[in-house]
């Protein structure tokens, strides 16, 4: 495995070849509106430092997913999410930890049922979707495709 050190900013980690930030939030109700900033800061970060290219579709679907698990986090687990953004090739991996041991499971489509979407949506736009146990509560994973085409008419401070 590739050395990793924190990024010079104290912002995320990086090493040899890897691209990844971990974001620690709270669990209140501004930690939703975090994470997609967060998210967003990072993928104009990959395009601006490593010259990757990130479309507007990508942004857009990354930040759809980080606030769809992250929501799902902090409605059903107590105390602090984890969140960790990184680049696998030609995708964007979206990790996120919470306390609840509990799986999610996609509910069947209806509707008429107003609300708890989320996971569908997500298993719609991902290219990838795994959950796993962790000693201590779970680890949601989403994969998005990266493709071409630079960020354009957003600048994200």
């Amino acid at each position: 495995m590739d050395p990793v050190e924190s990024a010079p900013d104290g912002e995320g980690v990086r090493g040899a070849g890897l691209m990844q930030d971990i974001i620690a939030l709270d669990g209140d109700g501004r930690c939703i509106a975090e994470a997609r900033h967060r998210a967003a800061c990072f993928l104009t970060r990959v395009q601006a430092e490593y010259g990757l290219p990130v479309s507007a579709q990508t942004l857009d679907l990354t930040q759809l997913v980080v606030s769809e698990l992250v929501t799902n986090a902090r409605k059903y687990a107590p105390g602090p999410v984890l969140m960790e953004l990184r680049i696998a090739g030609d995708l964007v991996e979206v990790r996120v930890w919470d306390s609840d041991p509990v799986l999610p499971v996609a509910r069947a489509a209806d509707p008429g049922r107003v609300g708890q979407h989320g996971l569908e949506i997500v298993m719609a736009v991902a290219q990838g979707f795994e959950v796993q146990r962790e000693p201590v509560g779970k680890r949601v994973t989403a994969r998005i495709a990266l493709p071409g085409g630079p960020v354009t008419g957003r600048q994200v401070p």
